[in-house]
């Protein structure tokens, strides 16, 4: 293919699964087993997180800080400085919508401007959880009176505001390491850098087909 033709560009090819098996049934996603048929390449089996996808909102305020909470992972044992998120568990629910209830509930936050900042798959080796990280930004404070109730790791979740670059210098320096927050950080470094001219409308295509 000549240089000038290529596009760096995923594609969506899904290979015959002949037959799928959820090996296991969590509390929040499930552990499926597929068998797949690779045509010459034979069948294999493989295991993964069947994921139900996410968002992030990477809330952007006029003095260029962004809405960073903070909240225990128990995974990792570790308290983690992240944008607000949460996974797409309400059926038939838009991910603008979804991004909008999670700003809401966990960072009292709401936005008047929505755009796609950026799309990443987590883990594609061994998951299918897809995010989408929105950029949020003529924000405005819910009043106290109509504030989501916190529970769970939720339930204590601080947050604060935090300058983009010092954003980027806790990452530079290994002191931050939540996924969204990190994509979320260099994309909107990279949209300020163009002059917005990366964004996309609040409701492009997604790479979860």
């Amino acid at each position: 293919m000549p240089a000038d033709d290529f596009r760096l560009a995923d594609t969506y090819a899904p290979r015959p699964v002949t037959a799928n098996t959820t090996v296991f049934e969590g509390r929040v996603w499930n552990v499926d087993s597929d068998d797949i048929d690779l045509g010459e390449a034979g069948r294999v089996t493989r295991d993964y997180v069947a994921h139900t996808g996410a968002v992030a909102i990477i809330a952007l305020n006029e003095r260029g800080e962004i809405y960073l909470v903070h909240q225990y992972r128990h995974p990792v044992r570790s308290e983690l400085w992240e944008p607000p998120a949460g996974l797409l568990d309400v059926e038939g629910e838009a991910l603008q919508a979804a991004a909008a209830r999670e700003l809401y509930e966990e960072a009292d936050l709401r936005a008047s401007t929505w755009h796609t900042l950026i799309d990443f798959y987590t883990s594609p080796g061994g998951s299918s959880e897809a995010i989408r990280v929105f950029l949020a930004r003529g924000i405005s404070e819910v009043p106290v009176a109509e504030r989501h109730v916190r529970e769970d790791e939720e339930a204590d979740m601080g947050g604060r505001w935090v300058p983009l670059d010092d954003v980027l210098k806790a990452i530079a320096l290994g002191d931050v390491a939540c996924p969204p927050l990190l994509v979320g950080a260099f994309a909107l470094d990279a949209a300020v850098r163009a002059n917005w001219s990366t964004l996309r409308p609040a409701d492009a295509p997604w790479i979860r087909a």
